[in-house]
């Protein structure tokens, strides 16, 4: 005859387990079955891959919850567990209205933005409980905890579109329209503050851009605009994503080129139109074969490098021969390669050199203008601007640089400096070197500090001082 064991219900049997002591309330079960084997905080049931923790949360039963997010045994509780709907404690808790368990979660950190294998939040799986009814505490916890409102499930369905899906209750909806618009609005608060911080550092890096007041002005167009579109999106709206614009450099060297291409590759990843800041400088040489079928691949390689960021193609009239020729060249096929990534949105290109031999490249391919919108001339500069950046250069030295820890001495003054090159120096000179100048200058008066300098000297401001004289013989070393 089967003994009392064996006569006992299925919820009888089933309460044997942690899972039925869990759902039933039975605290001193769930305590008992964990003392004989503490592994089985975790263990998912066999039916739906639900642990303990899952059970008891839907179920309402505070106290097992409590025991179970503040157990002490060597395996911790897993909080973010997943039963065979991705579904979480959490979740399980929303989708039953059962507040004070949510509560609980929340409190020991669940994740209230957790999505199930269909995408839907706690917040989803509450609202679709609670539209028919009166009681919406479970929605009303997770809104406290800054579920989000918007978040969209596979379908692309918020918890306000479920919502609308039925006849809802008018509560519920009010409830979660105003707290959705709230979001909207702390957002954008927040946007608009980290878009001030990022236009400061916009406005920082451009104080050491000498000139240039056209290409400036552009930059803060771009960078506004896409501030802005950060501020636009964090409301809800739709903006299109704007295109990296390609652009020429037109000028003689020396007038900042490769260093505004530099400093641009750093701000547009700032503003966010590029991924990444990296600069990637190349000439023909390093794009243009010698034989047949050469170039395209040649080429295609620098590219890829350049992905995500700026290809700066420096002398770019080398690509056109000058004047025509018998024999093949295959620059015009580099070109070429080059324009037909540009609409990608994959790089950004800046085509750089003379002004007057870049026309040849211009000319060259009726869609450059059309993919090349935007034109800079980099004028010579005046001796008050190389002074300026003598300024400049001096108070932003780096560790590596060959002038790192010596300063200009008071009286270097920028109209000191400036008068100092008027003088020293010819217009020519001037338009054939431009930043070239003050880079030589500034090294030769090192040299001239040195050379002046005696060795028993013990004031150590004076051998790291750069001053009037130095400078001075640093512009007539550059002179034949």
């Amino acid at each position: 005859m089967p003994g009392p064991y064996d006569r006992r219900s299925g919820s009888a049997k089933a309460k044997q387990t942690i899972h039925g002591c869990a759902q039933a309330g039975d605290l001193q079960g769930v305590k008992t079955k964990l003392e004989i084997n503490p592994s089985l905080i975790n263990e998912p049931n066999p039916v739906m891959a639900q642990t303990p923790l899952h059970v008891a949360a839907a179920s309402n039963n505070v106290e097992v919850v409590k025991f179970l997010l503040d157990w002490q045994g060597e395996e911790k509780i897993e909080l973010e567990a997943k039963n065979m709907y991705g579904e979480t404690p959490l979740h399980m808790a929303a989708k039953n209205g059962c507040n004070e368990t949510a509560i609980l979660l929340l409190k020991h950190g669940a994740l209230v933005e957790a999505k199930a294998n269909n995408g839907m939040t706690p917040l989803h799986l509450a609202v679709w409980s609670s539209q028919l009814g009166e009681d919406f505490s479970t929605v009303k916890t997770l809104l406290d905890y800054y579920a989000n409102c918007s978040s969209k499930d596979n379908d692309g369905m918020t918890p306000l579109n479920l919502l609308a899906q039925r006849s809802g209750n008018e509560k519920l909806r009010e409830l979660l329209s105003r707290h959705l618009e709230e979001q909207k609005r702390r957002k954008a608060i927040e946007a608009c503050g980290e878009s001030k911080a990022k236009m400061t550092e916009f406005e920082d890096a451009i104080l050491n851009i000498v000139g240039l007041s056209g290409l400036k002005l552009q930059l803060r167009k771009w960078a506004k605009g896409m501030l802005l579109d950060e501020k636009r999106r964090a409301l809800g709206h739709k903006v299109a994503p704007r295109k990296p614009p390609h652009m020429a450099f037109l000028g003689n060297p020396g007038t900042g080129k490769t260093m505004i291409a530099r400093i641009l590759g750093r701000l547009l990843h700032t503003i966010g139109i590029l991924p990444t800041d990296k600069v990637t400088e190349v000439q023909r040489t390093d794009l243009v074969g010698e034989f047949v079928g050469h170039t395209g691949p040649k080429t295609r390689r620098k590219i890829k490098v350049a992905e995500g960021g700026i290809l700066f193609v420096d002398e770019a009239y080398r690509l056109i021969p000058s004047q025509k020729s018998d024999e093949k060249d295959y620059g015009l096929e580099a070109l070429e390669e080059i324009m037909s990534v540009m609409d990608s949105g994959k790089v950004v290109v800046i085509f750089a050199g003379y002004s007057e031999p870049m026309k040849r490249v211009i000319y060259s391919n009726e869609g450059f203008c059309r993919r090349v919108t935007k034109f800079f001339v980099f004028d010579d500069f005046t001796s008050q601007e190389l002074a300026q950046i003598a300024h400049i250069k001096m108070n932003n030295q780096t560790e590596d640089s060959s002038l790192y820890g010596f300063e200009l001495h008071r009286s270097c003054s920028v109209d000191a400096i400036a008068k100092l090159i008027e003088d020293k120096t010819t217009a020519k000179q001037r338009k054939e070197m431009n930043g070239g100048l003050v880079e030589s200058m500034l090294l030769n008066a090192r040299e001239s500090l040195d050379l002046r300098l005696d060795f028993d000297n013990a004031d150590t401001t004076n051998l790291l001082t750069i001053t009037m004289e130095d400078l001075g013989a640093g512009l007539s070393s550059l002179s034949p």
